[in-house]
Parts: structure tokens; C-alpha cells; sequence
């Protein structure tokens, strides 16, 4: 009986990587239409039985001897005639650089001839991870075509393809290379992700996994089932195990996942947890006494009002309080009681902020932190959560009546004791009722039951004008606008006797108050010890705080001028340079059309030059002592130039001036095209009467060598129709940078004004 592996399928070629057309994903690569040829050549003969009722010769009768041999024979040569490939087609890749290899599936057999095409992940792991001189470049033909060339394919990088079977696959672990991982549903993400992408798998590569959220789950492939280097996972059942790196690593996982669990929105006894929120969208949600639920609005018309509802159950033990701050470069904390900027800490259950749009607050706003709390008092239990209803509208547009109370129809009448309507026909009885039972309270008029714990509860602070139906909401008052011992700021020695006070000082003046250093980058105090105070003049007058001041004091070259510059006035040194860049003159180019030279003032040929329009380089051939005062031999120069190429051409292998160079006509459509002096002389003359007349239209076209051509394409690629600089300035950036892209663009950013800028 034959072996195994004398049925395996044998094939190996060494073929050029070449860049991928396609989007090849996770192990697929595409092999040239030669190699399936010979891998069916190389395919193993298979036994394969007949299969079915039917017979293989027409004739065939089970009782006549010779039929039946006949028969026989028929299925013995049927079964030694099937080639048959395996599936699926595997394979074994190896850099023969570096030696790595790794295990692959077919996906097409689409490349060119002697090539094959690899998938990002087995270029990563093949060791050919592109670099910054290996991208994608754009190279024009002699056609003006633009093709896709790739540095990888373009030094020959070679891979060696070997055909390779690899056993059913029945158990693999996976080891996260980063701690926390928990997604929701391991099972369906794993299977969409191998099925998708994957025929193989091999020992010690890491998988890239995308989750639902946009989050990206790295694993290494640790341990196999059959054991080996790989394993093939198609039509197989594949027990997956997870398992951390280290115990380290799993000990940090399962703390992650139970605070995760204990914040996590929608528990039931848990405060919710803090998200995005848009204007017009209701949010509900609960939160603790002593705890915060913070929600950001990021995006809103900034040229309207902005109003925040807070509503929640006036019976509930506290009533929560609405906090916001604007999040931005010099306000990094998050609204807390004592640390804000707009809040409403009133006893009421329906609560409304109203942001003006020219609030001075709002101007480098990044966003606004929306911050729900519950004030907790030593009556209060933290096990209960209040629910709450949050909005953000632009104020004005709210369906609620704000003002003015329904008018009254002829049935209708005002019960003097509560206020409320009532029909005429009704109202002995209702007022019966009324005064037996309700009581209003002369100070606010809110109206209660005599018997009620709020009206029992009732209070009104002899200070101001606030108000509670409960003890809770007393204390709170009290602890927050007249508690017995002055408040103390956490981070200086600033005392106040008012929460609102306390909050507008760390929002403002505290030297512990946490910004963003648009300097050192860093989240630091406001104010160091050695900074300046902020009554300093220099504070006053730019703007900035204590410890912006004193470390934008360090200095730094001008990387436009080289001048050495302090940090705070770099800004204003930027400034100057930028009103120097909208003040300059467009740069002339040379009227060549194949050169994009712009024309340099400054010698004894500067009129001449700037009357024809050439630059140093296209006049210099044309320049002769001889006295000209009206141009007549340089026009006659001129004309037997351009006479010269369409006759007899520049013989330059490079050139590209198809239209008037013989050689560049040849070079560029592979045709000779035969110029005599009767039939080039009517192509000649109208460029020559545009330069005596038209100064706006003079072109002419003079070959020129090859590195200026390749600047030239590159700036009439440059100078497209969305653009945002002109011809002339994207000439200059080409010409200063020597024909390098990315320089040439920032060298327009820093000294070009663009074309809306000009106007």
C-alpha cells in the first residue's frame, strides 16, 4: 500500500513579490496563472471509486463474462486517469532573506507571470513591512501615463512558494498580548474573523483581530492540535482556549473586568455611566448621593444659545444638581461641587442653565462637560439611586410654556386659595375642599397638603431667597451657601463662605488649577512657585497663565528664519512672517513649456530676459553680443531653434517634448514624424508672431535636460484645477526643494500665499 506521503502534492517556485492589486486579507496571496498549470501537472493520482448506478460501458451486462470484464476495466482506467488537487490548497512561503516562514491559502491565480502577491499580514510576517522608501511611487511613461510601481517589486525581493498540506487543525491557544481584553461575544467574533480571512494558521504569529467597536485584539498563536508548525482550519471543528501571557497579565485582566463591571451603565444599584450627548436628545439615567455622572457635548451651533434641563422626582431624598464647565486648553477638570463654572444647586426638581453663545467662557472651548451629582449629607443613604432626565436644547426652541398663563373661558374661574382654574359650577365645592385641605404658603405661594411631610418640612432660608420640602434639602442649602466654617480651597490657602465662591476661584485664579501648557504639553498647576502672580503686568497683558509666562521665557529657533525666538512670542514672530508671505509678488515662470524655472532679477540681461520671458537656463543659448535693440536676430535665434528640433531633434533619450522635438515625438508615441523646412516653417510662424504681439500668450517650447523635466511634470501635476496655490509659486517650491513633493508642499505652507488669499 502506498504511503501518504507519496500522494502528497509536490511544487516549490521561487517567484518575485510583487505589490498587491487587490485586497488581499489575513493568509491569501494570488499565484500567476502558470502555477496552477503546474500544480494540476504535479497533482497526485487519487483512487477514486465510481460513484452511482451508472456504468461506464454502454454495453455492459452483469452475467456476460466479457461485459463485465470490459466493465472493469472501464473503472480501473477511469480511477488511474484523476489528477486531483487537495483542498484547500495550502502553502509554505519563505523569505530566503531572513529564513521566516509562514503558512498561506490560495486566493486567485490572478498575478502576472513569475509573480505572487501577498497579503499585508504575510508581508509583516515575511519580514517585508514597508518602509517609508519601499511605499507606492508614481512614475509617468513615455505615454503620459501614470503607473503603480513598488520599491519592494522593483528590487527583485524574491519568495519561495512550496505546496504543503497541513493536517485539520482540532485545538489552538491564543495568548492576548495586551491585558483587559473582554469583549462581548468571543465565540461568533473569532469564527467571523477565521473564516473571513484565514485558511491556515501558524505556530508563533500573531493575530491582528477587529472588534465591533473599532478596538483591535492582538494574539499569538502558542499551541496546536495535531502538534506542528501549522494547522489547517478548513471544515474542521477548532476548539479555541484563551489564555493570558503571565499571571501578571491575568491579574490585571480580571481587575479591568470588575471595574468594568462596577461602572458598567445600567446596573441597578450603581450610578450610570457618562457618554456623548447631542442637543435635542433626552438622556436618562441614575446616579448615587456623593457620586457624578459626567456627559460631554462636543458638537453644537456655537453662534446659539445653549439651555441645559436637569429633572428628576421631587420626592426623591436629594434632589440632584446640574454642573458644567467648558473643557479646553485652560480648564482640564472635570464640574465638581466645589470646581465649576455654570451650575444650578437649588432645591428644585426642574432645573434650566441658559449659556449664552457670547459667553466669554465658551471662546476656546474644545467641549462641554455636563456633570449630574447628588449631594450626599449625613442623612442621606448612598444605596439609593435618584433617577434624573437630562437635555441640552438651543434656547428658544423648547415646546414648553414659559410664560403667561392660559386664558380663561367664560366657565372658568381662579380659586383664590391654590390658584388653579376651575368651572364656575364647581367651585363652591372645590373651594369647600380647598380650604379644608390645602395650605399655601404665603412666602412662595407653592400650595401643599396641611397634613403633608413637605409642608411639615417646609423651610425658607432667612438669607435669600431659596427654599426645601425636606431636612435634606435644608442641610444642603446650608452646607453649601452658609456652612458654619469657611470653605477651604485643596490647593491653596483660599478660604470661602460660599460653595458658588469657592468654585469660581479654582475655576479661575487658583494656583493649583490643573491647564493644558500650550508649551511643554504637559497638564500642570497654573502656578508654580517661582512664577509670576497674576497681577503681574505681563500676566495681565498677554493673556496667559503664571506658568505659561515663565516657561515660555525658554527659546527656540524660527524654523522659517533661524532666528532665535522665545516660545510666548513665537505666535506673534509667525505672525509677521505670515503678513511678509501675503505681501509678496507671484513668482514669473520661464514661458517654456517644458520648464517650470522661474525667472531670477539681478544681472545685465534682467531686461531682456523679463521682455522675452525666459529664465538663465533656456536664454543662455540664445545670448549673443551682438547689438539687437529691437530683438530681431534673437527672434531669428529663437525661430532656428525651434526649426532645428522638429527637423532634426535634440537626440536627448529622455525627452519628452513630443510636440516640438523629433526626438521627444519618438520617444513618447514610438513614431517618426519627418519635418522638412517648407512644412516646419507654418508650425513656427505663429509662435513667433504671439512673441512680437502677445506678451499674456508667448510660449515657446525648448528641450531641456532631464532633471528639470521631471520637475516640470511634477509641478503641472501639482498646478491641478484644486489646487490652492498658482503656477508661479508652485514653480518656486519646486525649484527651492529640488523637485522633492512632500518638501514642496511644506514650503508653500510657510512662504506662499494661496489663490483666495491673493484676492
Amino acid at each position: 500500500m502506498a504511503s501518504p506521503e507519496s500522494h502528497a502534492l509536490k511544487w516549490s517556485e521561487q517567484l518575485v513579490l510583487a505589490p498587491s492589486r487587490k485586497r488581499l486579507v489575513g493568509d491569501k496571496i494570488a499565484l500567476p496563472q502558470s502555477a496552477l498549470e503546474a500544480l494540476l501537472a504535479a497533482a497526485p493520482v487519487v483512487q477514486v471509486e465510481h460513484g452511482g448506478n451508472r456504468n461506464l460501458t454502454s454495453t455492459f451486462d452483469p452475467f456476460n463474462q466479457f461485459s463485465f470484464a470490459a466493465e472493469v476495466r472501464a473503472r480501473e482506467a477511469f480511477a488511474e486517469r484523476q489528477q486531483q488537487l487537495p483542498h484547500p490548497l495550502t502553502f509554505r512561503l519563505v523569505n530566503p532573506s531572513n529564513g521566516q516562514a509562514v503558512y498561506a491559502g490560495i486566493r486567485e491565480f490572478s498575478a502576472h507571470d513569475g509573480t505572487v502577491e501577498l497579503s499585508a499580514f504575510l508581508r509583516s510576517a515575511l519580514g517585508f513591512d514597508l518602509d517609508a522608501s519601499e511605499q507606492p511611487t508614481r512614475e509617468a511613461t513615455p505615454d503620459r501615463d501614470v503607473t503603480m510601481s513598488n520599491g519592494v517589486g522593483d528590487k527583485a525581493t524574491t519568495v519561495t512558494v512550496h505546496a504543503q498540506q497541513l493536517p485539520k487543525g482540532t485545538y489552538v491557544r491564543l495568548r492576548p498580548l495586551e491585558a483587559g481584553y473582554d469583549p462581548e461575544d468571543w465565540k461568533s467574533l473569532l469564527e467571523r474573523y477565521l473564516r473571513d480571512t484565514h485558511t491556515t494558521l501558524t505556530l508563533n504569529e500573531i493575530l491582528d483581530i477587529k472588534g465591533a467597536r473599532h478596538e483591535h485584539f492582538r494574539f499569538l498563536v502558542d499551541k496546536f492540535e495535531p502538534e506542528g508548525d501549522g494547522i489547517c482550519i478548513v471544515d474542521t471543528d477548532l476548539e479555541v482556549d484563551i489564555e493570558a501571557l503571565n499571571e501578571e497579565q491575568a491579574r490585571e485582566t480580571l481587575e479591568r473586568r470588575l471595574a468594568k463591571a462596577r461602572r458598567a451603565p445600567g446596573t441597578e444599584h450603581g450610578s450610570s455611566s457618562g457618554r456623548t450627548i447631542e442637543p435635542g436628545v433626552v438622556v436618562e439615567g441614575q446616579v448615587l448621593p456623593g457620586e457624578y455622572v459626567d456627559y460631554r457635548l462636543e458638537t453644537w451651533d456655537r453662534s446659539r444659545d445653549l439651555q441645559i434641563f436637569l429633572e428628576s422626582d421631587k420626592e426623591s431624598v436629594t434632589i440632584p444638581d446640574v454642573l458644567i464647565t467648558p473643557s479646553s486648553s485652560h480648564q482640564r477638570s472635570l464640574p465638581r461641587e466645589d470646581e465649576f463654572v455654570f451650575a444650578d444647586l437649588s432645591n428644585a426638581a426642574k432645573k434650566s442653565i441658559i449659556i449664552r453663545s457670547t459667553n466669554a467662557e465658551l471662546e476656546n472651548a474644545e467641549a462641554l462637560t455636563i456633570s449630574t451629582h447628588a449631594w450626599k449629607g449625613p442623612n442621606v443613604s448612598q444605596d439609593q439611586a435618584i433617577a434624573f432626565s437630562l437635555r441640552v436644547e438651543y434656547a428658544g426652541s423648547s415646546t414648553e410654556v414659559t410664560s403667561g398663563a392660559a386664558e380663561l373661558s367664560p366657565d372658568e374661574t381662579i380659586c383664590k386659595n391654590c390658584r388653579q382654574k376651575i368651572p364656575k359650577r364647581t367651585l363652591p365645592l372645590h373651594e369647600a375642599f380647598c380650604y379644608r385641605n390645602n395650605v399655601v404658603c404665603q412666602i412662595c405661594s407653592n400650595v401643599y397638603l396641611k397634613h403633608s411631610d413637605s409642608w411639615k418640612n417646609h423651610w425658607h432660608c432667612p438669607h435669600d431667597n431659596e427654599f426645601a420640602d425636606s431636612d435634606v434639602g435644608k442641610d444642603k442649602h446650608n452646607a453649601l451657601f452658609h456652612p458654619p466654617t469657611p470653605l477651604k480651597c485643596p490647593g491653596c490657602e483660599f478660604e470661602a463662605y460660599d460653595a458658588t465662591i469657592l468654585a469660581q476661584h479654582r475655576t479661575s485664579t487658583c494656583p493649583e488649577k490643573v491647564i493644558l501648557c500650550q508649551f511643554c504639553h504637559v497638564e500642570v498647576p497654573q502656578q508654580g512657585p517661582d512664577d509670576p502672580s497674576f497681577t503681574d503686568a505681563e500676566v495681565l497683558m498677554s493673556g496667559l497663565t503664571p506658568h505659561e509666562l515663565a516657561d515660555g521665557a525658554r527659546t527656540t529657533e524660527c524654523h522659517i528664519c533661524s532666528r532665535i525666538v522665545r516660545l510666548r512670542d513665537m505666535r506673534t514672530h509667525l505672525a509677521l512672517h505670515d503678513r511678509e508671505r501675503l505681501s509678496r509678488p507671484e513668482p514669473k515662470v520661464c514661458i517654456n513649456e517644458m520648464c517650470s524655472r522661474t525667472i531670477a532679477p539681478g544681472d545685465e540681461l534682467r531686461a531682456v530676459r523679463e521682455q522675452l520671458g525666459l529664465c538663465n537656463t533656456c536664454f543662455g543659448p540664445l545670448y549673443n553680443s551682438v547689438h539687437d535693440p529691437e530683438g530681431k536676430a534673437l527672434r531669428r535665434r529663437i525661430e532656428r531653434r525651434l526649426l532645428q528640433q522638429l527637423m532634426g531633434g535634440c537626440g536627448k533619450a529622455w525627452c519628452q517634448n513630443h510636440a516640438w522635438c523629433r526626438t521627444g515625438h519618438k520617444n513618447v508615441t514610438g513614431d517618426e514624424r519627418i519635418y522638412s523646412a517648407k512644412d516646419a516653417l507654418p508650425v513656427v510662424r505663429p509662435v513667433m508672431e504671439r512673441l512680437n504681439q502677445d506678451k499674456e500668450a508667448r510660449t515657446v517650447a525648448f528641450c531641456v535636460d532631464e532633471s528639470q523635466q521631471r520637475r516640470t511634470v511634477l509641478v503641472n501635476f501639482l498646478s491641478n484645477e484644486e489646487s490652492a496655490y498658482s503656477r508661479g509659486w508652485i514653480a518656486k517650491a519646486v525649484e527651492e526643494t529640488k523637485g522633492d513633493p512632500s518638501s514642496a508642499e511644506s514650503w508653500l505652507k510657510e512662504r506662499a500665499p494661496t489663490i483666495q488669499e491673493s484676492r
